[in-house]
């Protein structure tokens, strides 16, 4: 065995045409299961010649959209329609998924700040591993689908990478025009907010696999509009890109995309102290420049004066925080500026 070959293994055949639904199988070793693993849903379909498509949900156990809409994809395949592959992983974080939590409750890691992973790691590790040097080096196009968590909730917003080269930006503008999102946003997909580059989007980058994400919904809870979203901009990219042909007319596009940027801190707002937060702007706002964010309440002292948050600079409101209890340091929100 290779010092870099996963340990997880999968009873799915990735070269074999026709429909597969399996498992990759994550070994877990624990009390209650000495030989033990964690299977993980995986769905394969291959049909002739063309691109090999990744299309992933659940990287974050607490979001649903993505989940939802690729396990109805493979229940309605029609293989006659298709031309290339399919590799489709619901809930690539199961352990989180199924305890419906951002981390998994088993190391307490967040995937998508763990990439590359680690062959030999903690099993949210061995997944990352898995997805780096397995699903990645056979892909073409990665598509992973993300909302905000129990914690955010978002406007479905498509989320593109910047580039500079006019190909690889034609080749975008493209895809984003058959996806058809109500809001896109141009973000640094190499590195997190944080500045971390243990990012999926970065290992995406490396294997030159296409690569675009987006928040469709949040607060643990399945955002109706933005699983149409996620359910029309699915079909219609796979059919902009010759994988799957559509079973009927494709609906017909909502207009103009909103084209906005996610680059400048001063775009959030992040709570200064612990208390509880009464937020003074709403999803879909125009905000200008110094606008007052919310108020946050001390929790022993609540006739105190409120400590107030500000955005330092304007722009269109595309996330806001879920629950009301904050300790200092967490995002209250954030906006998205014209492109």
């Amino acid at each position: 065995m290779s010092d870099d070959k996963s340990m997880i293994g999968t009873n799915i055949d990735f070269d074999r045409d026709g429909l597969q639904t399996g498992t990759l199988r994550l070994p877990h070793s624990v009390h209650r299961s000495a030989y033990g693993h964690i299977a993980i849903p995986i769905a394969v379909a291959k049909n002739g010649e063309g691109p090999t498509i990744l299309l992933t949900g659940g990287v974050h156990g607490d979001e649903y959209e993505g989940p939802i809409a690729l396990a109805r994809l493979v229940r309605e395949l029609d293989l006659s329609r298709l031309s290339g592959r399919l590799i489709v992983v619901p809930a690539v974080n199961y352990p989180a998924f199924v305890a419906g939590t951002r981390t998994s409750p088993i190391d307490d890691i967040n995937l998508n700040r763990t990439f590359p992973g680690k062959r030999n790691g903690t099993a949210t590790e061995m997944i990352a591993h898995y997805v780096t040097t397995e699903l990645l080096p056979r892909s073409d196009y990665l598509v992973d689908f993300h909302a905000g968590g129990s914690s955010l909730q978002y406007l479905p917003t498509l989320l593109a990478p910047r580039w500079s080269d006019p190909a690889q930006k034609q080749r975008l503008e493209e895809f984003i025009d058959a996806f058809d999102p109500p809001n896109v946003v141009y973000f640094d997909s190499i590195r997190a907010l944080s500045g971390e580059d243990r990012v999926i989007g970065n290992y995406a980058h490396q294997n030159n696999v296409f690569f675009v994400t987006g928040e469709f919904g949040g607060g643990s809870t399945v955002n109706i509009e933005g699983l149409g979203v996620v359910e029309n901009g699915l079909r219609s990219v796979l059919s902009h890109l010759k994988v799957l042909a559509p079973a009927a007319p494709l609906p017909k596009r909502r207009g103009k995309v909103r084209r906005l940027v996610m680059d400048d801190p001063g775009l959030y707002a992040f709570a200064s102290r612990r208390g509880f937060f009464e937020p003074r702007f709403a999803l879909g706002d125009e905000v200008p420049a110094g606008a007052l964010a919310g108020l946050i309440y001390d929790l022993d002292n609540p006739w105190a004066e409120p400590v107030p948050v500000h955005f330092r600079h304007g722009g269109f409101a595309v996330c806001i925080r879920t629950f009301s209890l904050v300790e200092a340091g967490d995002c209250l929100g954030h906006l998205a500026s014209p492109a």
